[in-house]
């Protein structure tokens, strides 16, 4: 496999990014990647927010991987600030090697770098593989979620 970079995601990354997401059962009900403009308008409150990382995983040229790290200051746990692992997404060419851990790993590794206390993510209920995954890595489901759409 040749060399992998983890990068900040930029403007021009955004196309590839988006379909990732679309890219999935779940994906494909909640996502537009022939409309990027939504998109654009929420990419630029990211990158203008110093606690939200969205980065991409870059090999041989080419958008692979990416996810979005937010950092979340807080009271509770003894004024701990824990971060949030959201849009975890690898290109179907690239699920199975290994990609997932070294992203995962780097968003472990950038908490700690930002002194957070807790490393914390969400998963679809029906995303039994990932939740396999995610308890590989050492994430245990210790909690409940619960959403409301407005």
């Amino acid at each position: 496999m040749s060399d992998l970079a983890i990068r900040p995601a930029v403007p021009d990354d955004l196309a590839a990014v988006v379909a990732m997401l679309a890219d999935d059962p779940l994906g494909a009900q909640r996502e537009s990647p022939d409309d990027l403009s939504p998109y654009q308008e929420a990419f630029q409150r990211l990158a203008d927010d110093p606690n939200q990382h969205v980065v991409v995983a870059v090999r041989e040229d080419r958008v692979v991987g990416t996810l979005q790290l937010t950092i979340v200051p807080g009271l509770s746990r003894r004024g701990a600030t824990r971060s949030i692992i959201e849009g975890v997404r690898i290109h179907g060419d690239e699920r199975g090697s290994g990609l997932g851990t070294q992203l995962i790993q780097w968003a472990v590794d950038e908490s700690r770098r930002q002194n957070c206390q807790l490393v914390q993510l969400t998963s679809d209920v029906t995303r039994e593989d990932a939740h396999r995954f995610y308890e590989r890595l050492g994430f245990t489901a210790s909690h409940v979620g619960f959403k409301l759409a407005l």
